[in-house]
């Protein structure tokens, strides 16, 4: 794309992205002023960090849809670093930790020039997971009595933990407002997405939490007259001159022992946070392009050298945020430098609304987040990949805890290679060929397709030599990884496989892989770890059909139809669709067929987001192929949410002559002419006079969404009535 081109896309989404930064931005205030106080930092040196990381990033980041400011993963590292280097003093110990997170920058930026954004994969996918779990619990051990009113509780993470049943005891008698106001916010928190009016969802979890805390306080000002029930200790303060009081970093301990570790363990985690939330958000750009990582980590460089200059905290690549401005239509960096533009809006101009924000609410926030990150689901997920990684998990969880960030994951590297060990049997085998090439790679000369053949072993100790070689495959073309000399893969190098395949299916090429038929797993789970063993040892499973699956595969039968109840990791089609443009496909099942493959109906599970903000969703489908070569459009209820988009440059299609349909309905696609040419008063009637759907056209196919859940027999039978009947209106539809 040419210079010029790329700035007219750039003005044509303008509106877009900057009603993404405003939405993001929503969040990033609470979050912001929450990581700060609960790094003992003061409160705006949280949004320092979003502002900065917001500019730089987008002017000299290498990522497109990505937001930059302070993260969850660093609160830990901060917290510990601003009460022990000020040795009791937290004002010193902030100034000094200002200078290690200008330090880290220099590091950071460092890492992106000699082009080590590749570290990421030496950390094993279990071990970072517990290692993320710890920083949760962390967070919640420490905000929990802060929701509750109670400051003054110090100590360990285990300190905090056991005085849990203490605080829950006293928290009424001490501060009763402020902590009922605390845990309200929680419950709020964990009931929002259970709630399903799409007006509440238009604002974020976070800032409903802040807005509702604020309105209180008012209520009790100028309705009751009264000053609100919240001690001033529990309120934010922010200062009277804000350009004229910014901190200046103390580097007089830079040669100090303490400090140093300090500036590694904030570069360590920043590194990590940074590389895994940039990964995670290219899955979820809809135009499918891959970030420059090492350009990414500059950046990010910079600005926390910028942030840690004017009083902030060090910059990294948020997921949670990212997420949302993905959601929300972002698709440049501009959404990233719009939200930090809002922010300096919401200080400069409601810096009085920001001091009535109670502590005990930004906490609940943060212990929401916390729970996230250490949720027992978490361990559940990860054990059903696999007993041995379970037992990682919490050996590093449990070393972090214990002693300390950098100590924790150090450790989880080192067991899951002793696990890896056990597991094969072969000390020989990692001993011997750990540090020798096993990948080797060339270009099928009659087919043309790339043949990648991988031996011995693979693990996250040499993944970067498979890595190295796959992204040299442009992701357009056909890619052949054969573990068939491999005797052991390990859970880092299937999940970053899947992660390859999904790359390829998006970018319309081929990823396969071949040989793991003759490996066996510990479980069915497809990111388990894969060891060879003879043919004659391998056992098949029978699949249990549940009720459901039993009445789908008696319709399949009435109607002479195909039923698949097995699992499909990689369904082929579907990314076509827009619906799927910003989320993960995880798999298809039970899968209704019609004899000639015209039809099909499928049980899908999907994600959005990713992290502490992935939310897997199962929904039930229907796919036909079009009688006729339809223009591509999606077709969605008309809400507030799609009117305000409609605002930000969504465009709406509608219709003079049909204002009923054109009220109900929500029609878009690149292809005006041609859409208003298909939709013909038969197909508008059509769709005013049946049952709504969310429906797609990719040209040749129609997707068809049921209801946000899997639906029932009966639905499904709606389904196929429903598209039978479209199919049929839309076959003599060119002939009129």
């Amino acid at each position: 794309m040419s210079r010029r081109a790329s700035f007219s896309d750039s003005l044509k989404t303008l509106p877009q992205n900057v009603f993404s930064g405003f939405v993001v931005s929503l969040i990033a205030l609470p979050l912001g002023l929450g990581l700060a106080i609960a790094s003992e930092a003061p409160p705006l040196a949280g949004i320092i960090s979003a502002v900065a990381g917001g500019i730089v990033v987008s002017v000299f980041g290498g990522s497109y849809v990505t937001i930059a400011g302070p993260g969850n993963g660093l609160v830990i590292v901060l917290l510990a670093s601003i009460t022990t280097l000020g040795e009791g003093n937290l004002f010193e110990g902030y100034l000094y930790t200002l200078a290690a997170i200008i330090l880290s920058g220099v590091l950071l930026f460092l890492f992106g020039l000699l082009r080590l954004g590749a570290m990421s994969e030496f950390f094993p996918a279990t071990a970072l997971q517990g290692m993320l779990a710890a920083i949760g619990i962390g967070i919640l051990a420490k905000q929990f009595h802060i929701m509750l009113g109670k400051r003054n509780v110090s100590g360990s993470t285990i300190d905090q933990l056991m005085a849990f049943p203490n605080s829950i005891h006293n928290f009424l008698e001490l501060y009763p407002f402020s902590g009922v106001l605390g845990f309200l916010s929680l419950v709020f928190l964990f009931l929002y997405s259970r709630i399903r009016n799409p007006y509440f969802h238009l604002i974020p979890a976070p800032m409903w939490v802040v807005v509702a805390s604020i309105a209180i306080g008012y209520y009790y000002n100028l309705v009751l007259g009264q000053p609100t029930p919240v001690n001033p200790d529990l309120l934010i303060k922010i200062p009277e001159q804000l350009f004229t009081s910014l901190p200046h970093p103390n580097f007089s301990k830079w040669y100090d022992l303490d400090f140093l570790g300090v500036v590694i363990s904030i570069t360590l985690v920043a590194n990590i946070e940074s590389l895994l939330s940039i990964k995670a958000v290219d899955k979820l750009d809809p135009k499918k392009r891959r970030s420059s990582v090492n350009k990414d980590l500059r950046a990010l460089g910079l600005a926390s050298i910028v942030s840690g200059f004017l009083g902030g905290l060090n910059v990294v690549t948020v997921i949670a945020r990212s997420s949302v401005n993905v959601n929300n239509g972002g698709s440049n960096r501009s959404a990233n430098f719009f939200h930090a533009v809002f922010l300096v809006l919401f200080v400069v101009f409601l810096g009085d609304q920001i001091q009535r924000i109670p502590l005990t609410t930004l906490a609940a926030i943060l212990v929401y987040t916390g729970y996230r990150l250490a949720a027992p689901e978490n361990l559940l997920r990860v054990y059903k990949i696999g007993p041995e990684q379970a037992l990682i998990f919490v050996v590093t969880l449990g070393t972090t805890l214990y002693t300390s960030l950098i100590l924790g994951i150090f450790v989880g590297i080192i067991f899951t290679f002793l696990v890896h060990l056990f597991l094969s049997k072969s000390f020989f085998l990692f001993s011997r060929n750990i540090f020798k090439p096993n990948v080797l790679m060339y270009l099928e000369d009659q087919s043309g397709n790339y043949y990648v053949s991988v031996k011995n072993f693979c693990s996250f100790l040499n993944f970067f030599r498979l890595k190295a070689k796959l992204d040299q495959i442009p992701e357009t073309e056909h890619a052949i990884v054969d573990f068939s000399l491999c005797d052991f893969v390990d859970h880092t190098v299937m999940e970053g496989i899947n992660d390859y395949q999904r790359s390829f299916s998006r970018k319309g090429g081929h990823f396969e892989t071949i040989g793991l038929d003759i490996h066996v797993a510990e479980t069915q789970h497809p990111f388990a770890v894969r060891k060879s063993l003879p043919i004659n040892a391998l056992l098949g499973l029978e699949n249990t059909l549940s009720n459901r699956q039993k009445d789908l595969s008696e319709f399949s039968d009435q109607h002479k139809w195909k039923y698949n109840s097995k699992l499909d990791n990689d369904p082929k089609g579907l990314d076509s669709f827009l619906f799927f443009e910003s989320k993960i496909i995880n798999y298809k099942i039970n899968s209704l067929q019609k004899a000639d493959g015209s039809f099909e109906v499928f049980d899908l599970s999907f994600s959005e987001g990713a992290f502490i903000t992935k939310e897997d969703l199962k929904a039930t489908f229907l796919m036909f192929q079009s009688p006729v070569r339809l223009p591509v459009f999606v077709l969605d209820k008309e809400d507030l949410k799609t009117t305000l988009y409609g605002w930000a440059g969504f465009d709406d299609i509608n219709f003079k002559k049909h204002p009923d349909f054109s009220k109900i309905f929500h029609l878009s696609g690149s292809n005006t002419k041609a859409i208003r040419k298909l939709f013909t008063a038969k197909i508008i009637y059509f769709f005013e006079s049946h049952p709504f759907f969310h429906l797609e056209s990719n040209g040749s196919d129609i997707l068809i969404k049921g209801k946000d859940r899997l639906s029932s027999l009966q639905e499904i039978k709606m389904m196929v009535t429903f598209a039978q009947d479209l199919s049929a209106l839309l076959g003599p539809h060119v002939a009129e």
